[in-house]
């Protein structure tokens, strides 16, 4: 167990905020198998706190959650302040800052990982949203903008001075984006840089990479993105295989066709049969994507336009030994 400011975490390891992906009832399923935190999706703080119905929803928290960051990106210090209040008052537990998202459309209007050029205004948003909050605040950013620019340590320097409780460092630059490898090695000077709680991200998709995540950074914890996408068990697998915690029932066939569909009828009730028949599209995709055998079921999924018809096709995957994870 580590502590992030009040907030006991049971098991460092933490689902990483992923734009249109850990809304609502995607991190509820994770949090069902078992994680340590989860994270929501970035939040855009002027529309937050302006009342954009699309913006709340991303946000939006399970009555009394345990658990549960809500991340928010911004350029104005005044937004993002205000943001953080309005979102511990509705029962955030922790105001994470974006400074680590490196898509253009967020990096053009100077927010993301855009402000890693530019550490002193950085400094003043984080200060704002700690003074703030009555929660703990934290920061997830990357290396540094590019490979001249590796200034993650002085920013988590200066960021934990000023009240961040713990930090998250992807281990590639804004310009790596996601090619090659995260570099774990490199987050360690940011673990030597300071004392609140480190956590390693990039590219850790099962026990054996976070363990060599950990190894290589010597970080206190590790938050997982991309390995989650169609497997939300995957958090629980690690905290099991690093840290004894209980190892879940990994669901095939039966199961696995029950939970799609419980995930698929989430995604309706949240956003509405419309939008929810959409956004429900990729996750469906990345669980089949898993699945011996399946493509010819995938195809016929994401041209599935009525949830019944996605119902009928789901029911097939729990028949006849169907469903059965690859390798």
């Amino acid at each position: 167990m580590l502590t992030i400011g009040r907030e006991a975490i049971t098991l460092p390891v933490v689902l990483a905020p992923m734009a249109g992906i850990t809304d609502r009832p995607f991190r509820e399923i994770v949090a069902e198998f078992g994680v340590g935190l989860v994270v929501s999706e970035m939040v855009a703080s002027q529309e937050m706190v302006q009342a954009k119905a699309s913006v709340r929803a991303k946000a939006e928290i399970a009555a009394n959650a345990p658990g549960s960051a809500v991340q928010i990106a911004g350029r104005e210090a005044r937004w993002m302040a205000e943001a953080a209040r309005m979102l511990a008052g509705e029962g955030a537990r922790i105001i994470d800052i974006n400074m680590g998202c490196p898509a253009k459309k967020v990096t053009s209007g100077m927010s993301g990982s855009a402000l890693m050029r530019e550490p002193d205004h950085a400094l003043r948003l984080i200060e704002a949203v700690v003074g703030a909050a009555d929660v703990p605040v934290t920061l997830k950013m990357r290396l540094g903008w590019d490979r001249d620019c590796l200034n993650a340590p002085d920013i988590a320097r200066r960021a934990e001075a000023a009240g961040v409780q713990a930090i998250t460092i992807h281990g590639r630059t804004r310009c790596d984006f996601y090619a090659g490898r995260a570099d774990w090695a490199a987050i360690r000077a940011v673990v030597e840089a300071v004392r609140v709680p480190v956590f390693a991200n990039g590219d850790i998709v099962d026990a054996p990479s976070a363990r060599a995540a950990l190894e290589a950074s010597g970080a206190a914890g590790v938050m997982i993105g991309r390995g989650a996408r169609g497997a939300p068990w995957v958090p629980a697998l690690v905290a099991a295989g690093l840290y004894g915690a209980p190892r879940p029932a990994v669901p095939e066939g039966a199961a696995l066709a029950d939970l799609i569909a419980r995930h698929h009828e989430a995604q309706l009730a949240f956003y509405g049969r419309d939008l929810g028949l959409r956004t429900a599209r990729k996750h469906l995709g990345w669980y089949l994507d898993r699945v011996e055998g399946a493509d010819r079921l995938r195809a016929a999924l994401m041209r599935a336009e009525r949830p019944e018809d996605v119902a009928r096709l789901l029911a097939g995957l729990g028949q006849d030994g169907q469903g059965r994870l690859a390798a």
